[in-house]
């Protein structure tokens, strides 16, 4: 019996049981513990594709059972916290702007639907899973924003704001406009025709890497100083560093 074959899916699982708990403290408002099973499952979704690569041992059960995991850690999980986020906070209601019973009703529903927006996330991410499973041009590279990336961002919406020491962030993030413009740009970049820059490395020469040396060197930093708030402005910078190396593709030709 080879076991060795066995291992990238046991990681893969450890990322749909750390997806599945944290979809349980997203749904309790746990937001914090609901972060860290997600990057946890991250940190295993990265790691089978590691050991596949490692025992060579990859395969199509392994392919399935990635993008399965996936759907839950960063599919479900986001789509639910971004929910929670939308029920919490209701800018479109304001008792001073209240002038008749007809325009109460009316933002009452509103509120009620609004919420639901964020599964757009969910659906989103499902899509973009499907699709990556039969593209072959995502082998060295992503086309869209890849599932963990928008999930990092999403997660980290409630702990910069219930830690970030700045009012003015914590009052846009709470703010519904900003969220739904959050969810629907997110759930387009996942799934729009726009190449973006993968972490992997064919060799380490500066000259063929100076956009991945300088996203990660730029992410440190953010990482050190602005902590929390750094996830969502990492990930905005990973799209615009790769449309801006994707220009100077294009000039080049």
């Amino acid at each position: 019996m080879n076991i060795k074959k066995y291992i990238p899916n046991l990681l893969t699982l450890g990322n749909l049981l750390c997806g599945t708990i944290a979809t349980i403290f997203a749904v309790q408002g746990e937001f914090v513990f609901a972060a860290l099973l997600v990057i946890t499952g991250i940190l295993f979704d990265f790691l089978d594709g590691f050991a596949a690569r490692l025992l060579h041992v990859s395969g199509e059960l392994g392919k399935q059972l990635d993008s399965l995991a996936d759907m839950v850690t960063s599919g479900v999980v986001p789509g639910i916290i971004m929910f929670r986020l939308l029920q919490d906070e209701n800018v479109f209601m304001n008792d001073n702007d209240l002038n008749s019973i007809e325009q109460f009703s009316f933002n009452l529903n509103v509120n009620d639907v609004l919420p639901f927006l964020g599964l757009l996330l969910t659906l989103g991410a499902c899509y973009r899973l499907a699709k990556f499973n039969i593209d072959t041009r995502q082998s060295d590279s992503f086309i869209g924003l890849p599932t963990p990336a928008m999930s990092l961002f999403v997660i980290s919406l409630p702990l910069i704001q219930e830690y970030s020491p700045i009012d003015f962030v914590q009052n846009i993030i709470a703010n519904n406009y900003f969220l739904t413009t959050v969810t629907l740009v997110l759930t387009y970049l996942m799934n729009a025709e726009l190449p973006l820059f993968s972490l992997k490395f064919k060799d380490y020469s500066v000259k063929n890497n100076l956009i991945k040396y300088l996203f990660l060197v730029v992410s440190l930093c953010m990482i050190i100083f602005l902590q929390y708030l750094s996830i969502p402005l990492i990930i905005l910078l990973y799209v615009i560093l790769s449309i801006f190396s994707n220009a100077a593709n294009k000039a080049t030709v």
